[in-house]
């Protein structure tokens, strides 16, 4: 690819498919690392995935061919992203093999109300959500969790809470992590914030009663401790 299709002099949240979901250089950075913190936290191929703000499938063109056919769901109410992720990143014929699932929406309200995910990715989501949208996100999601459900989510740590409405982009907004804990136990989710590299934000997991909390190895998830807990 060259330069001008990589989009590299462009700045975040410029209209291209690559700059408009964060900073372009950060594009490869930032689909490893939430892949690898989706596997080290023991995603696997038969589990469906829920891709919250998927937008041009920076994650999605590594979780599609990964995921088993249809397991794979990406929600995005732009859907110039979509299509330009799957031409520029994934490719029909690939689409064609795995089926990917899309909802071109701001919520999950078209979901199957039987649909259960197993793991749900929400990367700089919340850091341009006001608490009104937090909290709904947090309510839909938990609906649809699965009873050892994770939803794996990225927050900008503040002294103080965003106090807006609305989606807030490109510009970001901070939350204190009490805060970000309290709505997760309202929804009946444990959380935990995780040490694992983000750039700008903090990872954080909220997870259901029946998953298996040692995984996250007390907020430092890895492959080796992933590798004992899952063959204890």
């Amino acid at each position: 690819m060259t330069d001008d299709l990589l989009g590299l002099s462009l700045a975040p949240g410029d209209e291209h498919y690559r700059a408009y979901v964060g900073p372009p250089a950060d594009y490869d950075l930032v689909s490893a690392m939430t892949f690898g913190l989706l596997t080290a936290c023991g995603l696997r191929q038969h589990h469906t995935l829920l891709d919250v703000g998927c937008g041009s499938l920076r994650l999605g063109r590594l979780l599609i061919p990964y995921l088993n056919p249809a397991k794979y769901i990406g929600l995005e109410p732009n859907k110039w992203l979509i299509d330009d992720g799957l031409r520029y990143e994934v490719g029909a014929s690939l689409a064609d093999i795995r089926q990917p699932q899309f909802i071109y929406d701001t919520s999950l309200a078209s979901l199957s109300p039987e649909t259960r995910i197993d793991y749900a990715v929400a990367q700089s989501i919340f850091s341009h959500t006001a608490p009104d949208l937090l909290a709904q996100w947090v309510r839909e999601i938990s609906g649809f969790l699965s009873p050892a459900g994770i939803l794996l989510a990225t927050v900008i740590p503040g002294e103080s809470d965003f106090t807006g409405e609305g989606w807030i982009y490109p510009e970001c907004v901070e939350y204190r992590i009490e805060s970000v804990a309290a709505v997760a136990a309202e929804h009946g989710l444990a959380f935990q914030v995780l040490d694992w590299f983000h750039p700008r934000q903090v990872w954080c997991a909220f997870y259901q009663p029946g998953f298996d909390a040692g995984i996250l190895n007390n907020g430092k998830p890895s492959w080796n401790n992933y590798g004992v807990v899952s063959h204890r």
